[in-house]
């Protein structure tokens, strides 16, 4: 990205304290550069799943660069919007997740390849999406690095899901995102090791793994 994000705390329409706080913090709090590339060398203060499974090993291989997109909804009380990915995926598959993937040679940055994945996904417009900035970057058990983008997107959103892909999508009160009350550590074994990650139960969903990382990382940021 060679030019800013628009101000966080420029007008979106009809404000609330609530929306206000956040799109304050989101204005200080998130990088409007995106994160570097991934150096192997770097790979013990990077953000990840191995960040709290430290003896998780480094990959062998070049991580496949990736995006996401964090919807924020503009409403008076924010929310995430978030997908349940479909059962015969080959990464992540029942999980989960924000919109996002691998990022494609011809897209022309991070946030082109995370509004590509949010419409193709699930038929969110790019026109609706309003970029706030990066999170950290993120390194997947599965060998992504994928580069976070924040994003507002109006209460009206309209969608059109990619069956094949997502089963649903949903939204979770940020307020409970943020409540570091409600951020669990949990671990499982896969394949011999004991693997240690965020989770965060709501109600029937179960928010975990890499999902919970980058919401973990946008409290960091902006509320601890």
């Amino acid at each position: 990205m060679t030019a800013p994000f628009p101000s966080a705390g420029a007008p979106v329409g009809t404000l609330s304290p609530e929306l206000d706080d956040f799109l304050d913090r989101a204005a200080f709090g998130l990088s409007q550069v995106p994160p570097p590339p991934y150096v192997r060398d770097d790979h013990a203060t990077l953000n990840g799943d191995h960040a709290i499974s430290s003896h998780v090993p480094v990959p062998e291989k070049p991580p496949r660069p990736a995006a996401v997109l964090v919807p924020v909804v503009a409403r008076p009380e924010p929310t995430l919007l978030l997908t349940l990915r479909a059962t015969n995926l080959s990464h992540h598959a029942g999980q989960i997740a924000f919109p996002g993937g691998r990022m494609d040679p011809e897209d022309k940055d991070e946030v082109a390849t995370a509004l590509r994945e949010a419409r193709e996904e699930v038929g969110l417009s790019g026109d609706l999406v309003r970029p706030l900035g990066f999170l950290d970057g993120y390194l997947s058990s599965t060998n992504f690095w994928i580069v976070p983008v924040v994003g507002l997107i109006p209460p009206n959103y309209a969608l059109a899901l990619n069956e094949a892909e997502v089963q649903e999508a949903f939204e979770v009160p940020l307020a409970f995102l943020m409540d570091p009350a409600n951020h669990q550590r949990q671990s499982r074994v896969r394949e011999g090791i004991r693997r240690y990650f965020f989770a965060m139960p709501y109600g029937e969903r179960f928010i975990w793994g890499v999902t919970a990382g980058l919401i973990r990382n946008l409290y960091e940021k902006l509320y601890a």
